[in-house]
């Protein structure tokens, strides 16, 4: 695994959860809540400006696939949102990661810490990006190669 800072981005329909990596890709953590700004496009603009303030190295966008792992109109958003993204951090690379029950999982985490998910659904898209960023860290570590798909800058 190579050093440096991986952002997470867990895109929703109207707020994007993002964590980051320390530099060594062992600890994942909430960064922010981002809102969806579909108009001016703000919304990439500020994910931008995050991924050069850490000086990531990767950024990694939730793939929302169904259960059976087809596709759906929210998998079909997020490739289109990191396709955009991809253009707006060139030359770091922007990876899809299969998220699929990511959000799931980081609502049990926050009940069982004794936090509603629900009244925070802010703190549950930011707990979402941790879960889909320690489970793309996971496979790194284990396969050594960068997890999911490469998204082109170009497209």
């Amino acid at each position: 695994m190579r050093p440096g800072v991986r952002i997470a981005i867990d895109v929703g329909t109207a707020r994007v959860g993002v964590a980051a990596s320390d530099t060594s890709g062992a600890l994942a953590f909430p960064l922010t809540v981002v809102r969806r700004d579909r108009r001016a496009g703000g919304d990439l603009a500020r994910l931008a400006a995050l991924v050069a303030e850490h000086d990531a190295v990767e950024v990694v966008v939730g793939l929302p696939r169904t259960l059976r792992g087809g596709e759906s109109s929210s998998t079909k958003d997020a490739r289109t949102y990191a396709e955009q993204l991809a253009r707006q951090v060139a030359p770091v690379p922007v990876r899809l990661f299969d998220e699929r029950l990511t959000t799931v999982t980081a609502a049990q985490q926050l009940r069982a810490s004794g936090r509603d998910a629900r009244s925070s659904r802010e703190v549950a898209d930011a707990a979402a990006a941790v879960v889909l960023l320690d489970a793309a860290l996971d496979r790194e570590r284990h396969t050594g190669s960068a997890p999911g798909e490469q998204v082109d800058a170009d497209d």
